[in-house]
């Protein structure tokens, strides 16, 4: 099987999934759509990821599926493996 290819907003929901999983260091398995402070799941994002199987939509919550979270998997050693490295305050390619 191919590797998905999502828009940014597709992806902004695995961003989002990531950011809390890393600074939780706890897994992610859903994604809160609307959280009532003004934050808000891109609609189009949504649809796209669940359109291709990576999330399905639970009221307000995005469920990642088995796929999604292989996915989330491989953003977030996307991430690790692309950050540069920090050295005397400044970051280094």
């Amino acid at each position: 099987m191919s590797e998905p290819i999502l828009s940014d907003k597709g992806l902004s929901i695995f961003v989002f999934a990531a950011y809390h999983q890393l600074t939780s260091g706890e897994t992610v398995s859903e994604v809160v759509l609307q959280d009532g402070a003004g934050h808000a799941a891109d609609p189009q994002g949504v649809r796209e990821v669940e359109a291709i199987g990576l999330a399905r939509v639970d009221h307000d919550r995005a469920v990642l599926t088995d796929a999604g979270l292989t996915y989330l998997g491989q953003v977030l050693n996307a991430v690790r493996s692309t950050v540069g490295k920090v050295t005397s305050g400044r970051a280094v390619a």
